[in-house]
């Protein structure tokens, strides 16, 4: 199984499809709460150069209330990352799978809310 949900977009911009990208989660219901430049941060921890990257930390608020309830120690494990990366000629967009990062819990239903999860970031990631 693999453990993110990709796409590729080549002949595209970072900006472009970061921008892209935030639409299509927030038209999937989900808000980005978090928000890393690790390119930015190599750079001034490491002193090193590295293509864009971006992690976005998304959260739909509906789906991750009803996995806390269902296991409130869950929250070590959101919000769901959807990362952004230049590649050779374009841009990758990779989100975490939430049925594999559950893999760990053992709880039916906890996994049928991490499908569902998983079915909305999949349509925003096609959606982009």
């Amino acid at each position: 199984m693999s453990y993110t949900i990709n796409r590729t977009f080549n002949d595209s911009t970072f900006d472009d499809i970061d921008a892209r990208t935030r639409t299509a989660l927030a038209d999937n219901g989900f808000g980005v709460l978090t928000e890393i430049d690790v390119k930015a941060t190599m750079k001034k921890k490491l002193d090193v150069e590295m293509l864009a990257y971006s992690i976005l930390g998304a959260c739909n608020p509906k789906m991750a209330y009803s996995a806390i309830g269902m296991e409130p120690r869950v929250g070590a494990m959101l919000p769901c990352n959807v990362i952004l990366r230049e590649v050779e000629g374009g841009v990758e967009v990779s989100a975490v799978d939430p049925v594999a990062s559950m893999q760990a819990i053992e709880n039916a239903e906890l996994t049928a809310v991490a499908g569902e999860v998983r079915n909305l970031l999949a349509k925003a990631i096609e959606a982009i």
